[in-house]
């Protein structure tokens, strides 16, 4: 064994699972991080706040990052960046490449928290020419962040989601003015004051707005956007900037006999964070996009204390029950229940989402029974939380329903 648990990605969820693994005693906690340092995403944030409930003080980004760093090589934890797993063994061998070359790793347990990231243009299947300067807003940051250059000076902003707002504040920061931003649902996806951001900085908020459009000969030049009444309107721009529309960072699932959760396209998980082979676990964002760094954090703390406590024994291959869900829900974590309860599991309740703006009763049925209700409006991508009964444990069928209201 290379380890007693190696954990995939350097992000917050990745170092709290390492860093919660060496506090109970377990001597050999491996970090693989392709990227040259741990932190994640969060090294390209120029923007706080990070780190309040984990470090009792508020960081911007790159310093979170570079105090996650240290808290992991404080507890002696094996950090090894520059390395990228590109297959996962049934029996917790990993295929790992570095500047060294191709070597194979193995652990008693693997922990997954590779984290999410935006959609590109290739998976939003956006029209028009292929001009320079179509980026997302991880891009942007990477681009300011590590290289101080800014891609574009009039770009056109497309989503609104929170990161969508912190794409717009680093436009405005760094002197570039966004020429619009549009998104295509009718309602902003962010709560309010986020969406009153736009207006405030005098920069134009189209709702029901579609890119219909992209021209440019060698970079972007302008689009053209269908707005909520039918007009197209056309806009000069030297730059397209995609933000949101998350989704985990799977593509080691999908090259890898690993079992992907209906819904959420990450990896199917217990209670305790452990996926359909028992060795593995994951936590984080790679479970569904996207919660903030304190939230991935302290997942990540809870799934790698569930990890401690299953290395004390022989892993758990005892069959889980699915959680089943329709339209308009659009995922379910955990995605099922083994047996052991909840009184040291890493998830207490169940984090729904919806994939639409909606009204009506949301249920949770154990066996046909009706064990949970709660009537309101459900707003999409936003964090529902569910308590999961001891009872469910016991069912043989766990089921989410819902009754749109008339």
């Amino acid at each position: 064994m290379s380890a007693d648990v190696i954990v995939v990605g350097g992000g917050p969820a990745g170092v709290a699972a390492a860093l919660e693994l060496k506090a109970r005693g377990i001597a050999r906690v491996m970090i693989l991080e392709r990227e040259p340092a741990l932190g994640g995403a969060t090294r390209h944030c120029v923007h706080s706040p990070f780190g309040m409930r984990e470090f009792g003080r508020v960081y911007f980004g790159p310093a979170y990052a570079q105090r996650l760093q240290r808290q992991a090589q404080n507890a002696g934890v094996d950090i090894r960046t520059g390395h990228s797993v590109v297959e996962l063994g049934q029996d917790g061998a990993l295929l790992v490449t570095s500047a060294r070359g191709v070597e194979t790793l193995k652990a008693r347990r693997i922990v997954l928290a590779t984290g999410a990231r935006e959609k590109p243009r290739s998976a939003r299947l956006l029209p028009g020419d292929r001009p320079v300067g179509v980026v997302t807003t991880g891009t942007l940051q990477s681009y300011v962040a590590f290289h101080g250059i800014i891609p574009f000076r009039r770009p056109l902003i497309v989503g609104s989601e929170l990161v969508s707002f912190s794409a717009l504040l680093t436009c405005l920061t760094h002197r570039a003015r966004p020429v619009a931003m549009i998104e295509p649902e009718p309602h902003p996806q962010a709560r309010s004051p986020f969406h009153w951001f736009p207006r405030l900085a005098g920069v134009p908020f189209h709702c029901g707005a579609v890119l219909t459009d992209i021209r440019g000969c060698g970079r972007v030049e302008e689009a053209d956007i269908r707005l909520a009444d039918g007009r197209i309107l056309t806009v000069q721009c030297d730059g397209i900037l995609l933000t949101g529309r998350f989704t985990p960072e799977a593509a080691l699932l999908n090259a890898s006999p690993v079992e992907v959760a209906a819904g959420s396209a990450g990896p199917l998980i217990d209670q305790d964070g452990r996926m359909a082979n028992p060795i593995f676990f994951a936590g984080g964002n790679v479970l569904r996009a996207v919660e903030t760094g304190g939230w991935a954090f302290r997942e990540g703390r809870r799934v790698g204390a569930a990890v401690a406590d299953d290395l004390a024994r022989e892993p758990c291959g005892a069959p889980g029950v699915p959680v089943t869900f329709a339209d308009p829900l659009k995922l379910a974590v955990p995605a099922m229940l083994r047996p052991g309860g909840l009184d040291r599991a890493a998830f207490r309740d169940f984090q729904l989402r919806f994939t639409r703006r909606i009204q009506g009763r949301l249920s949770l049925h154990l066996d046909g029974t009706d064990v949970w209700s709660k009537t309101g409006r459900w707003r999409p991508e936003r964090r529902v939380l569910v308590p999961i009964p001891g009872a469910a444990f016991e069912a043989g069928q766990i089921a989410f329903h819902f009754q749109e209201a008339n």
